[in-house]
């Protein structure tokens, strides 16, 4: 199976929409996703993730299925200097200098995180997308994923940031504050992730490709930096 977790188009958080330049992110992405050949597409609830999605749905004449759990996620910071910013928007330099990050059973235990009860929801975000997998044939053993059925499957979530990266940790191995400091995922942005079939028993998540905006080069379109807090020109 291949998955491609793609970020929203650009978006207009206030009127719970994406922008007009977003609305021509989608067009592009959709023109892009139409030759892969998509069998499944599935999206958040959210507004800015169904509405990007619908532009591929509607070109590959084929439905977005809703996937609840798929939302963004609320993890906001409620303490000084970093007041209502997310999670995986802190500075870099509060997850790299602390070596407890780096290990996938200390992750959480930098302060500012450990207040926000994180390893909990991240909890959450394993255990949905792991009940995603297993409906497509791949069921989670420890580490690795276990082959339930065949699949050579294109599927397609349309989500978030803050979501994308989150699982991407997760399928990956990763502990989650090294993707925060290392990741970003642009609006529009396809990441692709091959489940490796290399044995009849384990399919092997492997990244084969991260934040792809190349449909944005292809229609003249600039990347948008939402989520990117400085320095991005």
């Amino acid at each position: 199976m291949r998955l491609y977790i793609i970020r929203h188009a650009d978006p207009d958080y206030p009127n719970n929409t994406i922008t007009p330049g977003g609305h021509l992110e989608a067009q592009a992405l959709a023109k892009r996703l139409d030759s892969h050949g998509l069998d499944l597409i599935y999206s958040s609830p959210l507004p800015r993730a169904h509405i990007t999605a619908q532009y591929t749905a509607d070109l590959l004449h084929k439905p977005v299925q809703i996937e609840e759990w798929a939302a963004e996620l609320g993890w906001k910071i409620e303490q000084d200097p970093y007041t209502r910013l997310s999670a995986w928007d802190l500075p870099g330099e509060l997850f790299r200098a602390e070596a407890s990050n780096y290990g996938q059973e200390t992750w959480h235990e930098t302060p500012v995180i450990e207040k926000l009860a994180l390893r909990e929801k991240f909890d959450l975000i394993k255990q949905h997308g792991d009940e995603f997998l297993a409906r497509h044939g791949y069921e989670r053993d420890g580490g690795l994923y276990r082959r339930i059925k065949p699949n050579r499957d294109k599927v397609a979530l349309f989500c978030h940031n803050g979501l994308g990266l989150a699982w991407f940790a997760h399928l990956l191995e990763i502990p989650l504050p090294l993707i925060w400091s290392g990741f970003w995922m642009p609006p529009s942005s396809v990441t692709t992730i091959l489940f490796d079939e290399r044995s009849e028993e384990f399919a092997i998540p492997r990244c084969i490709g991260f934040g792809d905006v190349s449909h944005l080069y292809a229609a003249g379109l600039a990347v948008q930096p939402r989520g990117i807090i400085t320095n991005f020109d």
